[in-house]
């Protein structure tokens, strides 16, 4: 299930500490819609084809030193042709001041203008992070998110099948709960997931049998978290003997969740079997191959070195 994000300029500027040189009426109220930043250099020398007026626009020492060899005239010309797209925003950082030409303009045209102490790229980056984090594309599934060992595991399949029994044992085995039944998921990058839980269920799991628990109330603050990367996926089904299961591991499968790849178990659930020691050894075994050692592998590499030698 997809949500609906908002993020408004009054936000961006409380979350970025930026001081504003001049607000229209309405403006802290502006929505922003994209997760992209852009440095008009292109702009402004004359070129805004494909120009993004969605994007909030970011000036720094570079774009101030081109625009000091102009005299008012000219930086006037080029303050009309920028600001007439009506952006949402623009950012000077490095604390310079506008030209006077500039702000009459953005007042002309109700376009804000604001002001950061920090380095553009610094500026840049984060703004980004922040955008990403706040309206990339998110939705909410069914299952069980924990941390063990540092590595956010999600953990999925029906209704019943253990996941919330699980992630309990996991918890007293000392490692940390971040949403139980329901998972919200944001994309942050291009290759980086992130999980939380819906505000009104936080810290909250259902246990069969005995009903709803506080896991921060019997376990303690260490026991949950707000947030983790989603590092891997492991999908809980009950045994069914007519299904052959992986007992090598020398491949690595995975799941592709808001376009995003990561890897993915499937581990059969049946009475005696040590759910939370096979997950909290699975997420190791993610750590390793993610660092580039993969036990199936060796072992393989050890059978046919003997099978050579003999």
């Amino acid at each position: 299930m997809s949500q609906d994000k908002k993020l408004y300029l009054k936000d961006l500027m409380k979350e970025m500490g930026l001081e504003s040189m001049y607000m229209p009426i309405g403006g802290l109220d502006k929505e922003i819609t994209s997760t992209d930043i852009n440095r008009p250099a292109l702009q402004l020398v004359g070129f805004f084809d494909y120009f993004d007026e969605t994007r909030i626009q970011v000036m720094g020492k570079v774009e101030h030193t081109y625009l000091d060899q102009f005299e008012e005239s000219r930086r006037r010309e080029i303050f009309e042709e920028f600001f007439k797209f009506r952006f949402p925003a623009l950012v000077i950082t490095r604390g310079l001041n506008g030209y006077p030409e500039m702000m009459e303009i953005a007042e002309k045209y109700k376009v804000p203008v604001l002001r950061s102490t920090m380095h553009t790229a610094q500026f840049v980056s984060s703004s980004i992070f922040l955008l990403n984090d706040r309206l990339g594309p998110q939705i909410t599934m069914h299952g069980v998110l924990v941390e063990v060992y540092g590595e956010g595991i999600l953990l999925t399949g029906e209704s019943g099948v253990g996941k919330s029994e699980t992630a309990i044992e996991l918890v007293k085995r000392g490692h940390r709960l971040i949403a139980d039944d329901a998972v919200v998921v944001k994309r942050v990058t291009s290759t980086t997931l992130k999980g939380t839980s819906p505000s009104n269920i936080q810290y909250f799991i259902e246990l069969r049998g005995i009903g709803i628990i506080n896991v921060r109330r019997i376990f303690g603050i260490g026991a949950v978290k707000e947030e983790a990367n989603i590092d891997m996926e492991i999908h809980l089904e009950n045994w069914d003997q007519n299904k052959v299961y992986d007992r090598l591991g020398m491949d690595t499968f995975y799941n592709s969740i808001l376009d995003v790849d990561i890897p993915s178990l499937t581990i059969p659930v049946r009475p005696g079997r040590n759910l939370a020691i096979i997950i909290e050894v699975a997420a190791m075994n993610n750590r390793q191959k993610r660092l580039g050692y993969n036990a199936a592998e060796e072992l393989n590499q050890l059978i046919m070195k003997n099978m050579e030698e003999q």
